[in-house]
């Protein structure tokens, strides 16, 4: 294993990261490998990129080999050496500079720990307690990251009994030494003198994991350790907390104009979000001590004095206006904040100031810009000073003082105006209309999410009368004229309201909107594609309120600047940038459908291009996904109405697509098999150019691959569905089940598919062929229901049990099916599996459409497959991500699609995709 240091550096570099990536995967396949690369890692005498990526590589290969299901799992014993050496790793790694490299361990550890902790690693809270030193503060630092980052992770968790259990373990093991260690930290902050450096720094880190560790020990239930000791941390004279508030010693302080705050600030942030949750979860333990008043005048003092911070500050402030906005929601705190008194001091004193146009908020504009959007759009939690302030607003509107509010903010939004106006937008003045802008779209909003803007709005306030007196002017201004942050604000007042404005108003906005998609500011073009794409999403009714007639004269046009948007870019990375502009050419097409038949074929070639661009250096999944999302969506839908358009699409894609797989290009072949099963389903046959590739397809080295296996499945049913006679013939259909009983049942992760996959067999292939391999098949099926039984499997094995009885088949039926499970044991077999499996699971099938399509036979009227039907009403649905499915390594926000483990009983065949 000489090599890998070198195979890791060459991983580091474009050029010859395929071929080491490769080699590597080969090493990983030995025994003792990940405990060598541990190694690797902890020795200070390798180069720093290699042992940083050598920490990456561990933790990718514990992230996807660590199960038992896993492709290639490590070896149990592999499994043992690593977790007794981790917990001494992260310790060993504990000096500032190994920082990035314990990072990427801790995060393995805390993978590890998600899977075996308690059951496989009893003693973890033991090592990790038994290493907290307070003579080495060093030490502790790596102890409590370690511990943080198996912690944490309950914050996000769904309660459950198999949860609760586990925190309480932690919490009689751990929470002795943590609270010892948290008190021994506090006197020794609170001394006089100060300890010196570099003992301080190292404390006040400490105080920072102790903090954020008591959050994730008290996230889901209030445990009588930390109830009974509330006053001590949370009294509003005494306790520790209140005292950190107010510790800022010199020593630490860091230049304001610096990211990275200090460490009182960040002590700081972090005891806000601790009380910020509190307020949500405890609000009567909060009573007693009278905190949140103590917090609140801690708030005031740090943030009201009516000028903005330095950027140290930002995470400060953006979370202190959190924790306030948080304690308005709750009503549980009208008192101090109901007055019109306070409500003007907070918006003088600390929103309005948080809401204007900083110089860096610019710089990023000019420098950063689609790092500007994706933090100005929300995409991400409220995470700057401006949209936390604009949240404050928000809070009071959505608490019942909302005419007060907005009589307040009303003042506010005209001063901002009047100064636009009075100095004809010169100077710096652009900077007060952004501000009132902001201040008005906070006010009005009472109610929205992130994929459909504003909802509901604050009924003081006009939206369209604002829009028409103060924001369409800027829309209409020609590049220039306009300050772009001022093009920018009344594009994204259209983005904000637009569920607010009628379907003739926005489409008189789209051509304006078509011209800032030729601004040359990447921000007003990128925002102007993400507005229409919006625009176009919208829906009443749960129908698309845009049909293809709305946008047939638009859309070529559209699709051009956004293309030559893309195209501009000088590299691939560069090309695959802005996924913002290939989403808004998905959307475009899933709109305009078979109107775009015309010009096809010319899309099609610039779309190609486009991939063979960026296929030279995948960088951006997000892109990736919105251009096979719009190659799919042409053969969606010009491919059925023009059957003279299939050889074409085939002659264009085969090429490219051939690329893919010799290059073994992993991020995109998942989408290849999609798109090369929906083409073959527009064909009645099996033409030669995919007959060859059957034989391919039913190797096993092309199932290892988690992300193919969505699309495996799916061309292989469009093989049986068109050419089972010769499958049968030839005897191929057998592979076929191998992949099934060999692949697709025994994994959790992938059973559905396989009943999928199974249910295609026992449709289309004859059944006197199939009856000899049946038996084979109910073995896999009840050896998997005995050794891993889980809900979703038993719903699938009884759905294939009842929709092989149904079938209209000379053979197959429902005798012939209760003689095949009873030869696995005869006489006791089918009536312990109906008595345990099938009668229960029977109430839970709900529309066994499938049993349906089965009886009518393969001699029924729409040869069309069911789930092509079910994918093209995805479509019509307007989801976000319509069809492909995404390889399970991508982390697609959310937001974008919905997430699927298992496939449904009627699956698409190109469902949303699976988020990790």
């Amino acid at each position: 294993m000489s090599d890998i240091p070198s195979l890791l550096l060459a991983s580091l570099s474009p050029q010859t990261r395929k071929q080491a990536e490769q080699s590597l995967q080969t090493f990983s396949l030995q025994p003792s490998f990940v405990n060598h690369l541990l190694e690797l890692v902890l020795n200070p005498a390798q180069d720093r990129a290699v042992r940083l990526a050598g920490s990456v590589y561990l933790k990718n290969v514990v992230k996807l080999r660590w199960l038992p299901d896993d492709d290639s799992p490590i070896a149990d014993r592999d499994k043992e050496s690593l977790r007794s050496q981790l917990v001494p790793a992260m310790i060993a790694l504990s000096n500032p500079s190994d920082k990035g490299v314990r990072a990427q361990i801790a995060e393995a550890v805390s993978l590890i720990a998600q899977v075996d902790f308690p059951d496989a690693w009893p003693n973890l809270v033991e090592q990790l307690v038994a290493s907290l030193n307070p003579q080495n503060f060093d030490v502790n630092v790596g102890v409590l990251e370690t511990a943080h980052s198996i912690f944490r992770r309950w914050r996000s968790q769904a309660r459950s009994n198999e949860l609760f259990s586990t925190i309480i373990l932690v919490i009689n093991k751990f929470s002795p030494a943590f609270l010892q260690l948290f008190r021994f930290v506090a006197q020794r902050l609170f001394t006089t003198p100060l300890p010196p450096q570099p003992e301080l720094g190292l404390l006040a880190q400490s105080m920072a994991l102790l903090v954020d560790i008591y959050y994730d020990l008290t996230c889901q239930d209030l445990h009588p350790v930390f109830e009974d000791g509330h006053d001590e941390f949370f009294n509003a004279q005494t306790g520790y907390f209140m005292k950190l508030m107010a510790w800022d010693p010199k020593e630490l302080h860091t230049e304001p104009d610096e990211p990275t705050p200090s460490l009182p600030s960040k002590i700081r942030t972090n005891i806000l979000e601790l009380a910020e949750m509190y307020v949500k979860l405890y609000p009567e333990v909060l009573a007693r001590s009278q905190s949140v008043e103590a917090l609140v005048r801690a708030v005031w003092e740090l943030i009201g004095g009516g000028q903005q911070l330095g950027i140290s500050h930002d995470p400060l402030v953006s979370q202190s206006l959190r924790f306030i906005s948080t304690a308005i929601r709750s009503g549980s705190y009208k008192d101090l904040f109901s007055s019109r008194d306070t409500i003007s001091g907070l918006i003088q004193g600390v929103v309005v100031p948080n809401v204007g146009f900083r110089q860096q908020d610019l710089e990023a504009f000019e420098d950063s810009p689609l790092e500007y959007i994706r933090g100005d759009l929300l995409l991400t939690e409220i995470a700057t000073p401006r949209q936390a302030a604009g949240d404050v607003i928000k809070a009071l509107v959505a608490s019942g003082l909302e005419v007060v509010t907005t009589e307040i903010v009303g003042e506010w939004i005209k001063k901002g105006l009047d100064t636009y106006s009075a100095q004809k937008g010169g100077g710096d003045s652009w900077k007060s209309k952004d501000s009132a802008i902001y201040l008005f779209e906070s006010a009005a909003t009472r109610g929205g999410t992130t994929s459909h803007g504003v909802t509901s709005t604050n009924a003081l306030l006009d939206v369209v009368k604002f829009f028409s007196d103060s924001i369409f002017a800027d829309l209409q201004g020609d590049p220039g004229s306009v300050h772009p942050v001022l093009q920018v604000d009344a594009i994204r007042y259209l983005y904000t309201f637009r569920n607010g404005l009628t379907k003739e108003q926005l489409l008189s906005v789209i051509p304006l909107l078509a011209r800032h998609l030729g601004s040359e500011n990447t921000v007003v073009h990128t925002y102007a594609a993400i507005a229409i794409d919006r625009i176009l999403f919208i829906r009443v009714d749960n129908k698309p309120m845009f049909a293809y007639t709305d946008i047939r004269d638009v859309a070529p046009e559209l699709l051009n600047m956004l293309f030559r948007r893309i195209e501009s870019g000088a590299s691939p990375e560069k090309v695959a940038e802005n996924d913002f502009l290939m989403r808004c050419v998905m959307r475009i097409i899933i709109t305009a459908r078979q109107t775009l038949a015309e010009g096809f074929e010319a899309l099609l070639l610039r779309l190609v291009a486009i991939l063979g661009t960026i296929s030279r250096n995948p960088s951006n999944p997000h892109f990736d996904q919105y251009i096979f999302e719009s190659i799919s969506a042409l053969i969606r839908f010009i491919g059925p109405a023009n059957p003279a358009s299939v050889p074409v699409f085939e002659r264009t894609l085969f090429g490219p697509f051939t690329v893919i797989l010799q290059q073994d290009i992993d991020q995109y072949i998942p989408y290849v098999f999609q798109i090369l099963a929906q083409m073959l389903e527009l064909h009645a046959g099996v033409p030669t150019d995919y007959r060859a590739l059957l034989p391919i397809l039913l190797t096993p080295a092309i199932w290892q691959q988690k992300g193919s296996i969505p699309g495996l499945v799916q061309l292989l049913k469009a093989f049986l569905d068109r050419d089972a006679v010769q499958m049968a013939t030839t005897g191929q259909f057998t592979s076929v089940l191998a992949v099934v009983q060999q692949r697709l049942i025994p994994s959790k992760l992938n059973d559905g598919w396989g009943f999928e996959l199974l249910q295609a067999v026992v449709r289309h292939i004859p059944a006197s062929e199939l009856q000899q391999y049946f038996r084979p098949i109910v073995v896999t099926l009840l050896t998997r229901l005995q050794t891993s039984k889980t809900d979703t499997y038993v719903y699938h094995f009884v759905y294939f049990l009842l929709y092989t009885m149904a079938i209209n088949a000379e053979v197959l039926g429902p005798d012939f099916v209760v003689r095949a499970v009873e030869e696995v044991q005869p006489g006791r077999m089918y009536a312990h599996a109906g008595a345990q499996t099938v009668g229960p699971a029977v109430h839970e099938l709900r529309h066994p459409a499938g049993a349906q399509d089965a009886a009518e036979g393969p001699q029924s009227g729409d040869r069309r497959p069911r789930a092509a039907a079910h994918a093209e009403q995805r479509h019509d649905a307007g989801a976000e991500c319509p069809g492909l499915v995404s390889p399970p390594s991508l982390c697609l926000s959310p937001s974008l699609s919905l997430s699927l483990s298992h496939p449904p009983i009627h699956p698409s065949p190109l469902p949303s995709p699976r988020a990790n």
